[in-house]
């Protein structure tokens, strides 16, 4: 996990988009069906705080332990809906 982040991105195949979103989302991350990754970067945001959260949403996706964030920051986990 302390490799560059986008060596540890390519290496466990994370695909990364940006989007426009409010106040206080900081990342989020989707499970695809096959496994992979889809993580969403919050347009805008700075490069130490991608940084913060991309390794903490990659962390928690993986199951490794990792320090807790910083406050205020923290990861919530949403189910996935049952259909």
């Amino acid at each position: 996990m302390h490799a560059p982040l986008d060596e540890l991105l390519a290496e466990h195949g994370v695909t990364v988009t940006v989007l426009e979103a409010g106040p206080g989302f900081t990342g989020g991350t989707y499970v695809r069906d096959d496994g992979s990754l889809l993580f969403a970067r919050p347009a805008g945001q700075c490069l130490a705080e991608w940084e913060l959260m991309a390794r903490a949403m990659l962390g928690a996706a993986l199951r490794v332990p990792l320090p807790p964030l910083p406050e205020p920051y923290q990861l919530t986990e949403v189910p996935a809906a049952r259909g």
